[in-house]
């Protein structure tokens, strides 16, 4: 920075801002008595993260950019330029810089210390004014700033939490897809050695009865612990080995998983002839083996089913915003489900003590999930390493419904607990929250005429959203 003489074309260059227009020539010559005149060469700071904010500063002419940094990467998060005004205005709270201004080029700037705002507002209410609507504007459009990258971060996290979710049944499809292809080439080999043989009807028709009895019972049946599933792949190996069973390999595993017992197989070699027997059992496995794949495709294209509902229920992409009556149990359900990664990376335990015949609420469905999405990402964002546990408790009071949100984290300490619903307040470092999240649901609450209120020790948090019954 270069300390520069004042010259006589200063009172001309402020009269170029929107802003000064209706002010006095004698409140800005004013301004230009008590400021500093100063260049910043190109590529010089015209302040640091971290550094007291002091100074209100006039750009004459130049720009600079501001950028910051998170998670060792640099940002760009706007660009200033002449004719402007910035840094601390008159009646602004602002303590320290949050990022580094770096001039694009040359800079003038005029440089007045927070110091002479009180004279400023003796000396003259229009300047005092002018710079009061500047820093109004520059409140609300920092304001829908934070609000955009607070729903920005809120759909990252779905994206990634549907993105993995999403890839699991998916590649279950796949997976089951190819080998379900793979296992029906074999298919017309077993089935030509099938219909070449001579087998009553009343065999066939007991043959039928076992393959789909197992096939209806079997999914119901308690898993086998692994000491109960190798004595019966050893059973089943006796079995097929004494009788000379083609393949044993590829139809012991099968019939394992299906709890297909020595006792059926003696029923089946019981029907029908010696010959018959390889080719048969042969034919039982495909069945078997199209059957499991068919399910596992079914059960992942539910998953993907499920999941598109949730998204839907959460967003209510098919509806229109308009108050409706809302169950406020669907709401927890579908936000729980979006956030469902979240649990499973963090392993926590979720207890949900819903009450019954909860009445519905008319509300906003979209921006109660809102809430509910705000409330459950900062009791995960809090819980411990291990052994967290997330509480979820829905209750009537009075002529009001009640959502409780309990954490096991460590909890708020008791000189901020007040200032928690704040715009921009937040515990959190750069670039991991944006301040907004409460203040959301301190909004969305007050909207729908309900209440909000945190209780918080160490080991146990608890928010509660109030509705009331109509």
């Amino acid at each position: 920075m270069k300390d520069l003489t004042k010259t006589s074309d200063l009172l001309a260059q402020l009269r170029e801002f929107d802003i000064f227009q209706d002010v006095e020539d004698s409140a800005l010559q004013w301004l230009i008595e008590k400021s500093d005149y100063v260049l910043y060469p190109k590529d010089d700071h015209i302040f640091r993260a971290g550094e007291r904010a002091d100074h209100m500063q006039v750009l004459l002419r130049g720009e600079y950019v501001i950028r910051r940094e998170s998670n060792g990467r640099r940002q760009d998060l706007g660009m200033w330029k002449a004719p402007t005004v910035g840094g601390v205005l008159p009646f602004s709270r602002m303590v320290e810089t949050q990022a580094e201004g770096i001039c694009l080029r040359d800079t003038y700037v005029l440089l007045l210390h927070r110091d002479c705002f009180v004279e400023m507002v003796n000396t003259s209410y229009a300047l005092t004014q002018a710079l009061v609507t500047v820093m109004t504007n520059r409140v609300r459009d920092f304001q829908q700033m934070r609000l955009m990258d607070e729903k920005l971060l809120a759909l990252g996290k779905m994206s990634a939490g549907l993105a993995h979710e999403l890839n699991n049944p998916a590649s279950a499809i796949l997976r089951s897809s190819q080998e379900l292809h793979r296992h029906l080439v074999q298919t017309p080999e077993r089935f030509k050695a099938v219909i070449t043989m001579q087998v009553a009807e009343e065999a066939v028709d007991r043959l039928n009865t076992i393959l789909f009895d197992r096939v209806r019972e079997a999914p119901g049946e308690p898993e086998l612990s692994l000491m109960e599933s190798e004595d019966l792949y050893d059973d089943i190996c006796d079995w097929l080995t004494q009788r000379e069973v083609s393949d044993r390999d590829c139809l012991v595993d099968t019939f394992v998983d299906w709890h297909f017992r020595p006792e059926y197989l003696d029923e089946i070699a019981a029907v029908i002839p010696d010959a018959a027997l390889s080719p048969v059992l042969q034919w039982v496995e495909t069945n078997l083996t199209t059957e499991a794949l068919v399910t596992e495709i079914q059960a992942a294209s539910g998953r993907i089913s499920d999941l598109v509902r949730s998204i839907k229920t959460y967003s209510h992409m098919d509806q229109d915003p308009s108050l409706e009556m809302v169950d406020i149990h669907e709401g927890l359900r579908s936000t729980v489900t979006m956030l469902k990664h979240v649990l499973k990376k963090k392993n926590v335990r979720i207890v949900k003590e819903l009450g019954s015949d909860i009445p519905k609420v008319k509300a906003l469905a979209g921006e109660l999930n809102q809430v509910w999405t705000n409330l459950l990402s900062n009791a995960l964002d809090a819980m411990p390493e291990r052994d967290g546990r997330l509480t979820l408790r829905t209750f009537t009071e009075r002529d009001c419904v009640c959502v409780e949100v309990e954490d096991n984290g460590p909890g708020i300490p008791e000189d901020i607990q007040s200032r928690i619903f704040e715009p921009f307040f937040t515990t959190k470092g750069i670039g991991e929250g944006t301040g907004m999240g409460l203040d959301i649901v301190r909004r969305v609450i007050d909207h729908h005429n309900g209440m909000v209120k945190v209780e918080s020790e160490p080991g146990r948090t608890v928010f509660r959203v109030c509705f009331p019954v109509e």
